[in-house]
């Protein structure tokens, strides 16, 4: 929608030809400024609740800062995922406040959407210390978007008491997700102790045989325990979103 048909769109609304709802139902549907590398999608947090996501592999540095800089000041808050010290420096020249989160390999933008008192807390937990980095994906994409965030990290089954030391914060969060390579088992233990949703998160930490994530990932997908769905391979950036959208749903439609 260029300016002009977004000008009588305005006036049709003010003088009551159209009514909001008619017009907000146009304004979803608004196209995308083309860059001539990218065609960045303005409009998604209108469709979706949480604007375009970047992803950094494939794309040079100046073509990230390209989309950053159109994305600038229209979005209410800009992640680049797997993005590296380079990008984040090209970033960071058009947007002095951008923050890079070294572990998650994530250029945030802005400051993240307050958490809503209505939005249940999310749970991140790692089997292990190396999969830390998929963790802090999830969990700084569902603080970005608006949800409370705690974590629980290297609690693996190759020691469960460290896991079963918390029991409180996995029956008081929302929506857990659980990020495991190895052998992938650390879903089905949770998703067996509790009556959250469980996202699962494969990681491709493990030795030779673990097949760079595969292993975990068959692993989760084959779960004998109920409530628990399965996300790609370091997927985090997935898990996270998808959480969020349940944690926002969970003081509305779940418990009191």
């Amino acid at each position: 929608m260029d300016e002009q048909r977004l000008r009588e769109l305005l006036k049709q609304v003010a003088t009551g030809q159209l009514d909001c709802e008619a017009a907000l139902a146009q304004l979803r549907n608004l196209p995308f400024e083309d860059l001539g590398f990218a065609k960045v999608d303005h409009h998604r947090a209108l469709r979706t609740g949480f604007p375009e996501v970047i992803f950094c592999p494939g794309k040079t540095s100046e073509q990230v800062s390209g989309i950053v800089k159109a994305m600038h000041g229209r979005a209410p808050v800009i992640l680049a995922t797997h993005a590296n010290s380079e990008i984040y420096e090209a970033v960071r020249a058009i947007a002095p406040e951008a923050v890079y989160h070294e572990a998650a390999r994530i250029v945030q933008v802005d400051e993240p959407q307050p958490a809503k008192p209505t939005c249940g807390v999310v749970l991140v937990v790692s089997a292990g210390t190396s999969d830390i980095p998929v963790a802090e994906e999830a969990r700084i994409t569902a603080a970005a978007a608006g949800c409370p965030v705690e974590t629980l990290y290297d609690v693996g089954v190759a020691g469960l008491h460290r896991l079963l030391e918390h029991r409180n914060m996995l029956e008081q969060a929302a929506v857990i997700i659980v990020v495991a390579g190895m052998e992938g088992a650390l879903p089905s233990v949770v998703g067996g102790l509790v009556s959250a949703p469980v996202i699962a998160v494969p990681t491709s930490i493990g030795y030779g045989a673990s097949f760079g994530g595969i292993a975990p990932l068959l692993a989760m997908l084959n779960s004998c325990a109920s409530g628990v769905v399965v996300v790609n391979i370091d997927n985090g950036f997935g898990a996270g979103y998808f959480a969020a959208m349940l944690a926002k749903q969970w003081r509305t439609s779940g418990p009191d």
